[in-house]
């Protein structure tokens, strides 16, 4: 299906669409989370990012459903040819493979392009599995698409077509040289073995999942929402985040959406994982997560944030000790049911 031009989307059209748009999304992350054992709170961040425009990393050792997850994802989205590139990184990985081969003909003209259809930038839905295992060329690439989503032909930036990003780890390394794009995912999620708790309901869904690949079927693929539909949620809060009302102007979207005692909690809790646990919180990452908090409350109950949507604050951790420590110690800092 085609997507529509995202720029003609005005706040007045949208705004009639908002609330049927919000119930399909709802309806879509639900239904995706009944083919997963205990995956449900994956499948709920991965929606919201994806309605956020920001890229989400999930972590995990082999066999925990990480590229299950996102290739189910992608499948209920019903994405047409092309819209959808994934690859496995590794330190021999070539840009050429990523962001597409030169094109030998203009190379001849002295043009240095890319050849980048069927490759990134041209996907609307990107998933890069073991994404820091990539060598240098890679990363400093991937660095203008996260943060710019821009590449480079002939030294001119063109912009590309990704909305949506996930991408995985087996582990997150401590190697400085990758410190900046870490930083890029704000948020990352812990993919992990639920054989313990959930063995039985394991065997019954994993079977299901397999035999319907076996037999080309799709069954989570149930049409409940479209790209088209996170696009415009994603318009449809951007124009209110940068819309500011009243006589002089200066009512914010905080104003109406986050309550100052809320935003004070929200400092708190921030301050309180910087001090105690060492956790790194850049400014960049500060303003993400009020746009993904605001995200997180109109996509789940579309009204203005609440403390339970603080709970986003456990994914914040930068090494696979910090996101086990916070999943655990942000519930009890907000008072809620871990």
């Amino acid at each position: 299906m085609p997507t529509a031009d995202v720029p003609s989307w005005s706040l007045e059209q949208l705004s009639g669409e908002a609330h049927a748009i919000r119930l399909r999304i709802n309806r879509f992350r639900e239904s995706l989370g009944r083919f997963f054992v205990a995956k449900q709170p994956i499948v709920d961040l991965m929606t919201i990012c994806a309605v956020a425009q920001e890229p989400l990393l999930l972590v995990g050792r082999p066999g925990t459903a990480k590229s299950d997850l996102v290739l189910k994802f992608k499948d209920a989205l019903g994405l047409g040819d092309g819209d959808y590139f994934e690859y496995m990184l590794t330190q021999f990985t070539e840009p050429g493979e990523v962001m597409g081969p030169i094109d030998v003909a203009r190379l001849r003209e002295g043009k240095y392009i890319r050849r980048s259809q069927g490759k990134l930038p041209t996907a609307k839905v990107v998933f890069l599995d073991e994404i820091f295992k990539s060598n240098s060329a890679i990363l400093n690439a991937l660095l203008t698409v996260v943060n710019e989503r821009k590449f480079y032909q002939d030294g001119q930036p063109v912009p590309v077509a990704m909305k949506i990003l996930f991408a995985a780890t087996n582990e997150i390394p401590e190697n400085v040289e990758l410190a900046a794009l870490k930083d890029r995912f704000c948020l990352k999620v812990a993919c992990r073995s639920v054989a313990d708790q959930h063995f039985l309901d394991l065997i019954d869904s994993g079977l299901a999942s397999q035999s319907a690949k076996d037999l080309g079927q799709r069954p989570w693929a149930e049409g409940h929402a479209s790209l088209d539909d996170f696009l415009k949620a994603n318009r449809y809060l951007a124009l209110q985040f940068g819309r500011m009302e009243g006589s002089s102007g200066d009512e914010r979207d905080r104003h109406r959406y986050f309550s100052a005692p809320l935003l004070l909690e929200l400092q708190r809790v921030l301050r309180t994982l910087v001090r105690e646990d060492g956790v790194f919180i850049s400014d960049r990452k500060i303003v993400k997560l009020y746009r993904l908090l605001r995200t997180h409350a109109w996509v789940l109950h579309g009204g203005a944030v609440v403390r339970e949507d603080l709970r986003m604050l456990s994914y914040l951790g930068e090494t696979r000790e910090e996101i086990d420590l916070l999943e655990e110690k942000v519930p009890k800092l907000l008072g809620i049911p871990g």
